[in-house]
């Protein structure tokens, strides 16, 4: 096992008080793996524990402890409750530890398909790596003000995210454009497969200097997250700023760049994606949108640092596909308790279990597809 470091620090800050398991005061439930699988592993504070005895010994690898570690969406609700001064570090302990693991047991089986599909095509997916054709597609330059990241997610699966932010770009009139992208890593990290991460966060940033951008906008909140924050951790140096579509839209609504043309009479839902909202600390963008443009939205009950996972992240989905589903049916279910079937969220992720979880005749959309449409 590697030298420790986030463990290192903060392991044993932890007393098991159970503050991780429940939104605190309210005592709702938080967290989407433990209150599925009913154990005290499958807690944040059951995790730690794992770590604890692994590094200190009291414990041996075991290829038992890998759906306890792995079956977490990372989602923050944890730090979130958590009263401790480690509370900022539980997602980073559990990746961490995943990462050990892997050292040890190697990846599971569908995790170690994003490392071999991104080996080969650069994308999580395994499709035919894009970049190297789009920019032709829609005559952008080769420098420009703006780089628009759009994310693995958003261009192999919700290509109408991606379409729509190109939209938004071009009314605008903002000077942008797209580089030849590999996956961000977040599927990597989030997973505890290191190994390849600086290679891809070193090609994005070498591919976005050269357009000469001041600035990059994401549709993906992991993206996003990866990006401004793990990139960082990395000591990763670059010399521009990074932007969620949610933000650059406050921007753009704020400064009437972008004019609302006619309105939305649906009335939806929104869902707090963790990587932009727990992670990141994006709240009040999204709403400010929203508000902006008269986009008719209600909270559900659990929303901010509080909301419900959508059980998409972490690998969850990947590797634990019904308790995946399972999770964002909750979510569903919370929408429809304060009477819609609608949610509109910020990340193709959510999007995707989101969509899974609902009925037909349910829309769920990200705010940049409702943004463009009345526009």
């Amino acid at each position: 096992m590697g030298s420790l470091t986030v463990i290192d620090e903060w392991l044993h800050r932890c007393i098991r008080c159970g503050n991780c398991k429940y939104v605190f005061k309210e005592y709702e439930p938080s967290c989407p793996s433990g209150e599925h699988f009913k154990f005290e592993t499958y807690f944040a504070s059951g995790r730690i524990r794992i770590a604890q005895g692994i590094t200190k010994g009291d414990m041996e690898w075991h290829e038992d402890l890998l759906e306890p570690l792995f079956a977490c969406t990372t989602c923050g609700s944890c730090e979130s409750q958590c009263l401790a001064p480690h509370s900022e570090h539980i997602v980073d302990i559990i990746e961490e530890i995943r990462a050990f693991a892997i050292e040890s047991l190697g990846a599971l089986p569908k995790h170690q398909q994003f490392h071999d599909n991104i080996v080969k095509e650069q994308n999580p997916y395994g499709e035919v790596h894009h970049a190297r054709k789009l920019r032709e597609e829609h005559y952008l330059p080769e420098k420009a003000e703006y780089v628009y990241f759009i994310g693995c997610t958003a261009h192999y699966r919700q290509t109408q995210i991606r379409d729509a932010t190109l939209s938004i770009l071009k009314k605008a009139g903002i000077s942008f454009t797209i580089v030849d992208e590999y996956c961000c890593s977040s599927p990597l990290l989030r997973t505890g497969q290191t190994d390849l991460a600086p290679e891809l966060a070193n090609h994005n940033i070498k591919e976005i200097q050269a357009t000469g951008a001041k600035r990059v906008v994401t549709s993906c909140s992991g993206c996003y997250r990866t990006m401004k924050r793990d990139y960082s951790k990395m000591g990763l140096d670059y010399q521009f700023e990074i932007l969620h579509t949610a933000q650059l839209l406050e921007e753009l609504l704020a400064t009437r760049k972008l004019s609302i043309k006619t309105s939305s009479e649906t009335e939806y839902a929104w869902h707090d994606p963790c990587h932009l909202g727990r992670h990141m600390n994006v709240y009040d963008a999204p709403r400010k949108v929203m508000e902006i443009a008269g986009v008719k939205y209600l909270e559900m009950e659990q929303n901010r640092e509080n909301a419900w996972c959508c059980g998409a992240g972490g690998g969850a989905r990947a590797a634990f596909s019904d308790w995946s589903i399972l999770t964002s049916e909750k979510r569903v279910a919370q929408a429809k308790a304060i009477g819609t079937k609608n949610i509109v969220t910020a990340c193709p992720f959510c999007i995707t279990n989101l969509r899974d979880a609902s009925s037909k005749e349910s829309e769920v959309v990200d705010l940049v597809e409702i943004i463009d449409r009345i526009t």
